[in-house]
């Protein structure tokens, strides 16, 4: 169903993608949006190696939300800020894209656990992150992106 990467030199192994969506703290989520037109929208996220799982917040109603509600397949892209070689201007950059179907996430506990990694890649100031969760509670929801296919690859820009 998914397909196979051309350039297979390029491709990144699955400890390098993990790698990848476990330190970098923002990637590009894309939905079917309205009238099927796709829609990307720069989100924070949290890797979650327990399950696998990619996690996001964001505002219960909105764009992004009814577009969930419809048709829940999703992709996640993101990429790192790269690397030169010694004594060449290109940039390597590794990218991940991860292909998968969004869920709400029910579980009351999970979510906790997860928006407080999320706040953690930010900041280690915990009166500001049990601050904000308190006064966000009520409007944010949170939900995962569990991978159907993910795959990454290292471009030079050359």
């Amino acid at each position: 169903m998914f397909r196979e990467m051309v350039r297979k030199k390029q491709q990144l192994s699955m400890d390098e993608c993990v790698e990848v969506l476990r330190q970098q703290k923002r990637g590009v989520l894309s939905v079917l949006g309205d009238e099927d037109y796709p829609y990307g929208t720069p989100v924070n996220h949290v890797y979650n190696e327990e399950d696998g799982c990619l996690y996001f917040h964001g505002n219960k109603k909105g764009h992004r939300m009814e577009a969930m509600k419809r048709h829940d397949k999703a992709s996640f892209c993101v990429f790192d800020e790269g690397y030169r070689n010694p004594g060449e201007w290109a940039l390597n950059i590794r990218s991940v894209i991860v292909f998968g179907r969004l869920q709400v996430v029910e579980d009351v506990e999970l979510a906790d656990r997860m928006i407080r990694k999320l706040s953690e890649k930010f900041t280690d100031d915990r009166f500001y992150i049990d601050a904000e969760i308190q006064r966000l509670m009520n409007t944010t929801l949170f939900f995962r992106l569990v991978p159907e296919h993910l795959s990454g690859k290292l471009v030079n820009e050359s």
